[in-house]
């Protein structure tokens, strides 16, 4: 048995909005893994904190089950 998912079981497409419990941000990627999907997911920015930005963006991975999609 083929453990590579097709494209029509992935619930989420590149540059699509979603939310998590950390806030939410744009898909920049995805792939398969272990009978699911894993996506790489760029939080939005927000305005700028009073002591300043480290980096431009956070990109986190998470796992198809912990999204949401933002309608």
């Amino acid at each position: 048995m083929s453990t590579k998912k097709s494209n029509k079981n992935r619930r989420f497409n590149q540059k699509q909005t979603v939310s998590f419990a950390g806030g939410i941000g744009k898909i920049i990627s995805y792939k398969p893994v272990s009978n699911t999907w894993t996506y790489a997911v760029q939080m939005d920015m927000g305005p700028e904190p009073s002591f300043g930005r480290i980096g431009f963006e956070t990109t986190i991975i998470l796992e198809e089950t912990e999204l949401q999609a933002v309608v």
